[in-house]
């Protein structure tokens, strides 16, 4: 699944909050981020910023669910997942045993994942931290690997916890 797929099963009140949270921790980018978009879509920057707030969630949420939009979509999805829910990547990543920075970012991604340590550690972090967040991640880490993990994707197909509907 690619970004953009993502962001079409994301329910409507966790995209707005994903946006809601970038652009109250990141100010600067967010404004980037809309500027970008709006470039990419042929629209002048100012006609996105002039929205409301819910406006501008809104327009992201959908131009965030097209395919030409999947990079943007895919930097948005990491961007708040290392600033909003670092604690939960890094909780994850050291339950299945894979190093980072401390902060969730990795430097070296492994060529394989262990399928027993993936299960531990899923389950673990689907008892402390929302299940729609928890399988947004999983998803979104199986993109960081060209054809991702078969280990990790196999979960992520057959556990019905982690699927979109």
């Amino acid at each position: 699944m690619q970004a953009h797929e993502i962001f079409q099963h994301l329910a409507p009140e966790l995209s707005r909050d994903i946006f809601s949270s970038l652009r109250a921790e990141e100010k600067a980018g967010f404004r980037d981020l809309v500027g970008s978009l709006a470039q990419q879509r042929k629209l002048r920057p100012a006609f996105v910023l002039k929205k409301t707030p819910q406006e501008q969630y809104d327009w992201l949420a959908k131009t965030c669910r097209l395919k030409p939009m999947d990079g943007f979509a895919e930097q948005l999805l990491q961007l708040w997942l290392l600033k909003a829910r670092g604690a939960m990547l890094t909780s994850f990543l050291d339950m299945a045993g894979i190093s980072h920075d401390g902060k969730g970012g990795i430097d070296d991604l492994p060529e394989t994942l262990d399928g027993e340590k993936l299960n531990g550690a899923i389950d673990k972090i689907l008892e402390e931290y929302p299940a729609d967040h928890v399988k947004l991640y999983l998803h979104v880490f199986q993109l960081q690997k060209p054809g991702g993990w078969d280990a990790l994707k196999a979960i992520l197909e057959s556990d019905e916890r982690l699927q979109f509907s």
